[in-house]
């Protein structure tokens, strides 16, 4: 019986996780483990941070 939570913070879709673990297996486990029962929030693929850093590091012309 599953009684705790956890929040876990990604910037790769689990589509790219096997550019980070090596094994297929592991990352088709890893996955099914942390998504069965999982509420999975997507904020988009833009970073804000990347966007707003960008738009003040800007010099006029």
């Amino acid at each position: 019986e599953e009684r705790a939570s956890i929040g876990i913070a990604s910037n790769l879709p689990f589509s790219e996780w096997g550019t980070v673990f090596p094994d297929p297996r592991l990352v088709a486990a890893i996955v099914d483990r942390i998504t069965f029962n999982a509420h999975i929030l997507e904020t988009g693929t833009q970073s804000y941070r990347l966007r707003t850093s960008k738009t003040h590091h800007r010099k006029p012309a």
